[in-house]
């Protein structure tokens, strides 16, 4: 039972990857997956294009022991760091997904969050979506800024790198990875209109409640 609940895992994490590439959210082999099991951490691995990747091909992260230790014949993503992570300090977090989609990058290039310009940034725990400070990829430091940027949220932008989404599922993370980028387009065309009209803390949180009531726990600062 748990080996076929593992294969599940693996082919839907495949799945959702050529997914991410499917939607623009992903070119070549930018951008990396990951999700929560019984066993580990199943992740994508490095320098391999999506539509290449098999199910033994995922190398399965353990979140005890060494930090970092992981089993598989292929190195898992240069990110793996800020993965491991976010699950270690969040235990309900069951998916993480990031990407480099034009959008979310553009905002990340410039380094901005994305503040109250609309009902959805409800999505994501509440305003602002931040922009996490610049590091290196796959260092500590960029972990850690990530770490902070996602307090509160269930996602965020990494400045002139792109964004992080999180999610209960990797179908829920990606979901959310979608939305975020769309949102980031509506605020980049709202930018080029002379800029959006905030929503007040008030109204910010009243849509809050309103997401809380209509979706249930995968909007909640998951």
């Amino acid at each position: 039972m748990l080996r076929k609940r593992m294969m599940q895992d693996r082919t839907a994490l495949i799945a959702a990857a050529r997914a991410m590439s499917a939607r623009g959210l992903a070119q070549g082999t930018s951008g990396n997956l990951s999700c929560r099991t019984e066993q580990g951490i199943l992740i994508t691995p490095s320098a391999i294009p999506y539509d290449q990747l098999t199910p033994e091909m995922l190398p399965l992260i353990k979140l005890d022991g060494d930090y970092g230790a992981y089993d598989g014949d292929y190195r898992p993503s240069s990110e793996w760091r800020f993965h491991l992570d976010i699950y270690l300090a969040r235990p309900q977090t069951g998916a993480v997904v990031h990407h480099h989609a034009p959008n979310c990058t553009a905002l990340s290039m410039a380094r901005r969050d994305i503040p109250a310009c609309h009902y959805m940034i409800a999505r994501f725990g509440g305003a602002p979506v931040y922009c996490a400070p610049y590091a290196l990829f796959g260092t500590a430091e960029l972990s850690a800024h990530v770490l902070r940027a996602l307090e509160e949220r269930s996602a965020c932008l990494l400045a002139n790198h792109g964004a992080i989404a999180t999610g209960r599922t990797i179908e829920a993370a990606m979901s959310a990875a979608a939305e975020l980028e769309t949102l980031a387009q509506q605020y980049l065309l709202s930018l080029a209109a002379g800029g959006p009209v905030l929503l007040t803390d008030a109204q910010v949180t009243a849509a809050l409640t309103q997401f809380s009531e209509v979706y249930g726990p995968n909007i909640k600062k998951n």
